[in-house]
């Protein structure tokens, strides 16, 4: 419809100039009149806050997709479930006869209509990229990432009651705010939908529930570090909606996920990520009980030790058990400054708080030297034997064991590296915070580094340490033969000397078993 300006009424006189001067200087007074640029602004304001009330979203799904732009849970007179559900009566709305919407193309929502007979003998497939309008997928197009696969089994149940049916395909961008966003797993922001789409299935006015044959959804995505799981929105627990998974498998695949549902609703890939609020609080507590248990076996051994030494003189002179209790010492103020920085609350003032990250990194790296130290002087008892004399040796390895560290931390802390450190969720909220490493590349150089070497050369003397021990015993006749599990305990234990056990950061990507086989193994580290 062409719409034309309506021009009506007749031509007036000019205004004369006097008159015209004074209407001038009224609107500018009333510009100048604070009183009412105030009221104005307030008007406007509330404006803005009902742009996206129900009221304004009725009549234009333009002003829909705009609002999931501009509205959070904390704007004013802006709420959430509103606009959710404003998506899923459209939906409801498309799939009505008398509607003659045949697409939407708005910038956050893309929606196709299509009629199909119920008695067609194919599966239909269709294409759901985020960008373009979802269209019907040919037999030989069906390979596409991102897609939906409708079984005709669906639409044979419908032959009874109709002929054809309109089925309703809908891609929505959710955005990065509060909507759509649920409480999912039970922790607030505790999961996120997986790059903020959602995927809308209707068939026909009434709802379609305990399919015999599921339908699937494609989702292609990234290699993900984080658990994925199919979900729908569900709207029958009351007015605010939740993402539940009931009814719905998940096959993952190589950068892809696969969804099969027995119902038909708004589907969604939600990324439960490792670290969530719960898992961090879980961690944590293993992490204070392990400590706490470990410094009690570590007092004990220090305590030991010194008691012995002045009961036995070979303790006095011998240098491995002088190098055991300086690695306890060192774990004894590594777990002390653990659990201060967890315990108590990180210092708004930034200097205290970098101090006390410079404190828990130094203490931190003098436990992985000590752990070098132990892989060094093994490697000097039992692969090197012969001319290991050094002159003032226990002397020059407390220089390296705890001037080394120093100096890193020192070159650390002139960078300004050290303040409050996050560790956020999948959904980017703060689940943690402590005083540590905020610079990502010193703390890369500094500790990962620092580790990686450290770990790699007592990986070496283990191993060459291992062979020795097990092609010694290979090489011998009779009872020895039946001790190789003797062997294997031998280098379990030396593994937990030179940081075996801290290798396990090295695979904590892969899931949130290795993440809590690393807290526990590490927390009670000197109670093995």
């Amino acid at each position: 419809m062409r719409l034309r300006p309506v021009m009506g009424g007749s031509l007036s006189q000019p205004t004369p100039p006097d008159l015209g001067v004074i209407l001038l200087l009224f609107l500018l007074l009333l510009q100048l009149d604070p009183m009412k640029a105030m009221e104005d602004q307030t008007q406007t304001q509330e404006t803005a806050n009902n742009f996206c009330s129900e009221e304004t979203l009725r009549p234009s799904p333009y002003a829909a997709s705009q609002c999931f732009l501009s509205c959070n849970r904390s704007t004013p007179k802006c709420k959430p479930e509103v606009i959710e559900r404003f998506w899923i009566k459209k939906e409801e709305e498309l799939a009505n006869e008398t509607s003659s919407v045949r697409f939407l193309d708005e910038s956050t929502v893309k929606a196709t209509v299509h009629e199909v007979l119920v008695n067609s003998s194919q599966d239909l497939f269709f294409s759901t990229s985020p960008f373009q309008v979802p269209a019907v997928l040919n037999e030989n197009e069906t390979e596409v990432p991102n897609k939906v696969h409708l079984p005709r089994s669906l639409f044979e149940r419908l032959r009874p009651k109709m002929n054809s049916v309109r089925v309703i395909l809908m891609v929505i961008n959710i955005g990065e705010g509060e909507l759509f966003k649920g409480s999912a797993t039970g922790q607030k922001f505790s999961s996120s939908v997986m790059d903020n789409h959602m995927i809308g299935i209707r068939v026909g006015t009434e709802p379609i529930k305990d399919l015999d044959e599921p339908v699937e959804i494609t989702f292609s995505h990234k290699q993900q570090h984080q658990n994925l799981q199919c979900v729908f929105w569900d709207i029958s627990q009351g007015i605010a909606g939740d993402w539940k998974s009931t009814g719905c498998s998940t096959e993952l695949r190589t950068n892809q996920t696969v969804c099969r549902c027995d119902h038909l609703t708004f589907f969604a890939l939600l990324l439960n990520p490792v670290l969530d609020a719960t898992t961090v609080k879980t961690l944590i507590q293993i992490s204070l009980v392990g400590c706490g248990t470990s410094l009690c076996f570590l007092l004990f051994t220090i305590i030991f030790y010194f008691v012995l030494r002045f009961t036995r003189e070979r303790f006095k002179s011998e240098d491995a058990p002088k190098i055991h209790v300086a690695l306890c010492i060192s774990l004894v103020l590594l777990n002390f400054t653990f659990i201060i920085n967890l315990e108590h609350t990180p210092p708004k003032q930034r200097a205290p708080c970098r101090a006390q990250g410079g404190i828990f990194h130094y203490f931190l790296l003098c436990c992985f030297t000590w752990m070098g130290i132990e892989a060094f002087h093994l490697y000097l008892l039992a692969i090197k034997i012969f001319n290991i004399y050094i002159s003032h040796y226990f002397l020059k390895l407390n220089l390296v064991a705890w001037g080394l560290p120093f100096l890193v931390v020192l070159i650390t802390g002139s960078t300004s590296s050290y303040g409050h450190y996050a560790i956020k969720d999948g959904d980017n909220h703060t689940t943690l915070q402590l005083c540590w490493i905020e610079n990502t590349t010193a703390l890369y150089i500094t500790v990962h580094g620092y580790f990686i070497v450290i770990f790699l050369f007592g990986g070496v003397v283990l191993s060459l340490v291992a062979w020795k021990i097990f092609h010694l015993r290979g090489s011998k006749a009779g009872k020895e033969q039946n001790q190789t599990w003797k062997g294997v305990i031998t280098v379990l234990g030396l593994s937990c000397l030179v940081g075996g056990t801290w290798g396990l950061v090295l695979l904590t990507p892969i899931g949130l078993t290795t993440i809590y086989a690393f807290t526990l193994l590490n927390s009670l580290q000197e109670a093995r």
